[in-house]
């Protein structure tokens, strides 16, 4: 088992935005385009848990803040 500390990050998390080509996220000041294809409704009905990362039951999506922030060291692959 592994013991230490955590650290509680406080997120203030909202949509932006809805266009034709996605949705923009507002993240801690810092807006992300996500979910082109998601209806408005799918959209709003988020939760975010302890660390700020996102969570759409709806969609089965669930999208880490460090992705977000950092996206070229989570390239997208299908196998």
């Amino acid at each position: 088992m592994q013991t230490g500390t955590s650290t509680f990050v406080a997120t203030k998390t909202e949509v932006a935005n809805i266009s034709p080509f996605g949705i923009w996220l507002l993240t801690n000041d810092k807006e992300y385009p996500v979910f082109e294809t998601a209806t408005p409704s799918q959209i709003v009905n988020f939760t975010t848990d302890f660390s700020g990362n996102l969570h759409w039951e709806e969609l089965d999506a669930d999208i880490e803040l460090e992705s977000l922030e950092n996206p070229e060291e989570y390239p997208l692959i299908y196998r």
